[in-house]
């Protein structure tokens, strides 16, 4: 059943599809078997169609939900955007996009706006503490606006866990600011539009915006882009994985590294463990509607 694994993935979140989304994140080659299989999915009541939206709840209050959070989104789409300036103005910065629940069109009271920075090699760890500092003093730590939770170094773009959340995170990334550093990036994980073959490649990069460095930036640039920038970045690592290790002690190994990923070329501050919550949560759902329904779904992996 290509159209309802979308369909329950988003359920997860508790948003509702229109057939042009479902479409959009299927590996269906035709448009047509979509909506034959959408067609019998409400007839045989296994899911349920309320206006122009799919979805596995009866529940008009999830469409609701949706929509105020599509209005949401767009009121704070100008934020959005003057954040990721104010971010591309950072020393090694070279590319920011926006993520989460905002690069899917939804925001409400308790969302935050997600950011994905690509930095400069052997700088990532000299950008990140910079913008932590930046949060902490001048945001009171506040993550509302300013959550700088992924950072990817310009010389190591692949993502290296390729399953349905990290390509469907991917492949609806928004890209805000860049000077090809995001075109290097979409080249490089070209395996997430063989998941989803409908969406469009590098969707965005035609309305990516230059990044404009200040003159105070350009200096730190020059400053520590000698020798002693390379083993100040060494040390912002070993120090904050060293916190991490502490702090997220409960963590078993794999999931540590995974969730909270420590490396020169990567930076992951997702101490929930999303990923892996979101896969697990999703196979159970895939084994209660085969029960229930009689039907096949491939288990996914984290």
């Amino acid at each position: 059943m290509t159209s309802l694994k979308p369909i329950l993935y988003f359920s997860l979140f508790k948003y509702p599809l229109t057939r042009e989304e479902i479409i959009a994140f299927s590996n269906a080659k035709d448009a047509s078997v979509i909506d034959r299989e959408l067609e019998t999915l409400v007839k045989d009541g296994i899911i349920y169609k309320i206006d122009q939206f799919y979805s596995c709840e009866n529940d008009p209050a999830q469409i609701e939900r949706r929509l105020d959070g599509n209005e949401g989104a767009r009121n704070i789409a100008k934020k959005a955007d003057r954040m990721s300036r104010l971010i591309s103005k950072f020393p090694f910065v070279e590319g920011v996009g926006i993520s989460g629940a905002l690069s899917k069109g939804f925001f409400d009271k308790d969302g935050d706006i997600d950011f994905f920075i690509i930095t400069s090699k052997q700088r990532l760890w000299i950008a990140r503490t910079l913008l932590i500092l930046y949060k902490k003093i001048f945001l009171l730590n506040s993550k509302k606006y300013f959550c700088v939770n992924y950072f990817i170094s310009e010389n190591s773009l692949e993502i290296e866990e390729k399953n349905l959340f990290t390509a469907t995170e991917l492949v609806t990334l928004i890209p805000m600011y860049g000077n090809g550093s995001f075109k290097r990036f979409y080249d490089t994980n070209t395996w997430a539009y063989t998941t989803f073959p409908n969406r469009n490649f590098g969707e965005g990069l035609d309305e990516l915006k230059p990044i404009k460095k200040p003159s105070l930036t350009k200096l730190a640039e020059k400053v520590l882009g000698a020798k002693m920038g390379e083993q100040l970045d060494t040390f912002f690592l070993k120090l904050t994985y060293k916190k991490w290790k502490l702090k997220f002690s409960e963590m078993n190994p794999d999931q540590f590294n995974i969730a909270m990923k420590s490396t020169k070329s990567v930076s992951k501050h997702h101490p929930q463990g999303f990923q892996n919550k979101v896969i697990t949560r999703l196979n159970k759902k895939y084994k209660t509607y085969e029960n229930k329904y009689n039907i096949t779904l491939n288990k996914e992996h984290a």
